[in-house]
């Protein structure tokens, strides 16, 4: 069963987990009937697997907006904030208002593996925080037929209204607790001039080095980094990597989430959001014991 709505005027995040489609429709029909009844929101829209969505069809026709999973959810986890946060200032109405029905592609990338299924994870629990200014009404749907045991377990944690909700902050903490792997013995100090022609020579086209060297400096400015800052680089196409340290803490679950006033981008100048919206990983991390950051980016899977 769905959980339980939050007062109206809030971000309303709620969860639904079924394992036949009988038990998705009891939850996605009431819903988005309410979205249908709510006075001055747009029509409902569901984003979900076209079998899903067939079903929806037949209870709906064409009063609830349908969209395939797989074109809203076109890369990483901050490219689908983006999608939603764009989505959210063209289409909804007064304050956000509109009802999401929503299901990652958890048969795709977004289940692909333990590392890509905490990303989403991430996602949901940061939500809470994103658009909580927004009276967005969204249900994130959960097939235990798809979706993994200890994946359906995390995302209780993510959303209100579940015994096991727990604060973003702390949910995203525990994420960031995770120790990244250790770069390699032939990783190798670049100069951030350096980055584009490195990773060109291990692969990458010529667009892509620039996006990804951009993507560097951007995380290098959010760090206070000068421009004669030293990156460490190795991997090879598509996965090239890079990893930036400085002293300090950015302290903010959120850097790099929250989409820039100009619009949903990427354009250069937007620090980590550029960053995050690039590259497949940009995973940040504080020192224990000692004030120092870490963000190592991933330009491909």
């Amino acid at each position: 069963m769905p959980t339980t709505p939050t007062p109206p005027g809030l971000f309303d995040h709620r969860m639904a987990v079924f394992g036949t489609d009988e038990e998705f429709l009891g939850a996605a029909v009431p819903f988005l009937t309410e979205g249908l009844r709510a006075p001055g929101e747009p029509a409902p829209v569901a984003i979900t697997t076209p079998a899903r969505l067939a079903l929806l069809g037949d209870a709906f026709g064409d009063t609830v907006t349908r969209v395939t999973h797989t074109d809203w959810y076109t890369g990483s986890a901050p490219n689908a904030i983006a999608q939603g946060a764009g989505y959210l200032a063209r289409n909804a109405g007064a304050g956000g208002r509109v009802h999401l029905l929503m299901e990652p592609d958890w048969a795709g990338r977004a289940g692909s593996s333990a590392r890509e299924s905490a990303e989403w994870i991430r996602y949901e629990s940061l939500a809470n925080l994103l658009f909580a200014p927004l009276a967005t009404t969204a249900l994130c749907v959960y097939d235990t037929r798809i979706a993994r045991p200890e994946v359906i377990e995390r995302a209780r944690r993510a959303h209100p209204g579940t015994a096991a909700y727990e604060d973003p902050h702390r949910l995203t903490a525990a994420l960031d607790a995770v120790p990244l792997p250790p770069a390699p013995v032939d990783a190798r100090a670049l100069g951030l001039d350096g980055v584009a022609g490195w990773v060109g020579d291990r692969g990458l086209g010529a667009s892509d080095a620039e996006l990804f060297a951009g993507a560097v400096r951007e995380a290098a400015d959010a760090l206070g980094l000068g421009d004669d800052a030293e990156a460490r680089v190795w991997g090879g196409a598509p996965a090239c990597v890079a990893e930036l340290t400085a002293p300090g803490r950015l302290g903010d679950p959120l850097a790099g989430f929250v989409p820039p006033a100009g619009g949903p981008g990427p354009e250069r100048g937007q620090g980590l959001w550029f960053a995050r919206q690039v590259c497949a990983y940009v995973d940040v991390r504080d020192a224990a014991g000692a004030p120092v950051t870490t963000i190592r980016l991933q330009y491909g899977r």
